[in-house]
């Protein structure tokens, strides 16, 4: 199927729902360990209907990357230079652990990606995500000439937000068996909050 031929309405739901099918079989096997039978039958399509739509493991792979990091990048765009430096950062925060609520699948195809080394998103995370981080970080040193927050490395603050919300999505299992099926999220936000504030505040 070519890109130039419009496609019919069947045809983008069939394209959806094989993406989403992708998605499900990718977050719980990775790339390596997941093939396009598992893929198929998760879409209830047949392998031929499949490769119709897409020619690869591969294709699928790669063309739900480049929309979840668009995705992924959203939240650190919003961060606003007029705003205020910690209220920016929390919003920043929340933004991050609701999508963990609701991306949790996405969460851990991107952390898969990265754990194989980023194959096939290297450019973009060169391309795309260094450039925004750069952007962002040289805020945040802004922020901390001003006096408005506490030192702190910006680059270290952004991991640590990054891993201390997608943590409640790539470790799920882990999370869920801790808390005994309480939802984790209730407590998340008011313990980030609480954090990043104490850490934040100017002494």
């Amino acid at each position: 199927m070519t890109k130039s031929q419009p496609r019919t309405r069947i045809q983008e739901k069939n394209r959806k729902t094989i993406l989403d099918a992708g998605l499900e079989v990718f977050s719980k096997y990775g790339f390596r360990g997941s093939t396009l039978d598992q893929i198929a039958e998760a879409a209830g399509l047949s392998k031929p209907n499949l490769l119709y739509y897409f020619p690869s493991k591969e294709a699928i792979h790669v063309e739900l990357l480049e929309m979840l990091l668009d995705t992924w990048l959203d939240p650190l765009r919003e961060m606003e230079h007029d705003g205020d430096p910690i209220e920016e950062i929390l919003s920043y925060v929340h933004r991050k652990i609701e999508m963990s609520r609701e991306y949790p699948r996405e969460s851990r195809l991107f952390a898969n990606e990265i754990l194989q080394g980023a194959p096939r998103i290297l450019d973009a995370l060169s391309g795309e995500l260094k450039p925004l981080v750069d952007e962002k970080c040289a805020l945040i040193r802004q922020w901390i000439s001003e006096g408005r927050i506490a030192e702190v490395d910006p680059y270290h603050l952004i991991f640590s937000i990054w891993s201390m919300t997608q943590h409640y999505a790539d470790f799920a299992v882990q999370v869920d068996t801790i808390m005994e099926g309480k939802d984790p999220f209730d407590g998340a936000q008011k313990y980030l909050d609480h954090l990043f504030i104490s850490m934040l505040t100017p002494k």
